[in-house]
């Protein structure tokens, strides 16, 4: 006999089976940072970027992820031109984001690699067009945040057509080629000595013209100070014949004044083994004969 009740379970279980294919084709779920796309025979017939669960008919329409985070694409190396026909190695890396999955989806079905292809060259063009229009000193001079404007807004009037936009398109390297190096950085070490030679120059000038300013301020404190000497002299030898005159204001002073002379000088005479021959009539000789008041 059959069994009905094993019948019965095989036939729940496919049921389940069933209904769980016919859910799992009905539904699809969009996470966070990406889009789905919805086709149907083909065509796309939906765009959902809501995260959570979305239905769709089963068994006909098909759902395509697309991320939406940034994404870093390093370009191989390559040489560029600059305005002055100096040939240049630029080292670029990309950040990329698919912003229009319609766009994506229709000119680049959606494929990394494709994208990836079309915004090498992209860069490549816009860093070319960018470097071109430069001389090498003026490359050198825009490095860094001026060129990567440049780039990455000539890259993105590009890319807008393929529903990406370029986050940022960086230099992350930019060398010479070998046989150049030698001539530049012999040029560049040249430019440097003349800067250096120049700040010398002005040194010595600021210093020469320090030197002479300190000088004349020496001259004139100097002067100032010859002045004052001579007339703090000049004082000092009018105080000296104002007392000397009035030591000889009256005939004792002066007489007591030639006294005191003529004793110096005979002490001044008298020193060693000296003689002295004296006038009878001179002071010296009245002061020995003690006349000096006759």
């Amino acid at each position: 006999m059959v069994n009905k009740k094993g019948v019965f379970s095989g036939l729940i279980v496919f049921i389940v089976l069933a209904l769980l294919i016919v859910l799992g084709s009905a539904t699809y779920i969009v996470h966070q940072n990406e889009y789905v796309t919805v086709r149907r025979f083909g065509k796309i017939i939906a765009i959902a970027d809501d995260p959570g669960l979305h239905f769709k008919t089963p068994f006909i329409d098909d759902a395509q992820t697309i991320s939406a985070k940034a994404v870093l694409y390093d370009i191989p190396a390559s040489d560029v031109i600059t305005k002055d026909k100096k040939s240049m190695i630029t080292d670029t890396y990309v950040i990329w984001r698919v912003t229009e999955p319609l766009k994506y989806v229709q000119t680049l079905n959606a494929l990394t690699a494709r994208a990836e292809e079309r915004i090498e060259a992209s860069v490549y063009n816009a860093t070319k067009n960018a470097i071109s229009s430069m001389t090498q000193d003026e490359v050198i001079e825009a490095r860094g945040e001026t060129l990567t404007k440049l780039i990455s807004e000539e890259a993105n009037d590009d890319m807008a057509g393929y529903g990406i936009t370029i986050v940022q398109a960086q230099i992350k390297a930019l060398d010479l080629p070998d046989d150049n190096k030698n001539a530049v950085y012999e040029r560049m070490i040249s430019e440097r000595n003349n800067i250096a030679a120049s700040y010398t120059a002005q040194g010595d000038a600021e210093a020469q013209k320090i030197h002479n300013e300190t000088d004349k301020e020496v001259a004139i404190v100097k002067a100032q100070a010859e002045k004052d000497a001579a007339k703090l002299i000049a004082e000092g030898e009018s105080s000296y014949m104002e007392t000397l005159s009035k030591a000889y204001d009256t005939e004792e002073k002066a007489e007591f004044y030639s006294y005191i002379r003529g004793l110096d000088a005979i002490k001044a005479s008298m020193t060693g083994d000296k003689t002295i021959v004296l006038d009878k009539n001179s002071e010296l000789a009245k002061i020995l004969y003690g006349k000096f008041n006759d």
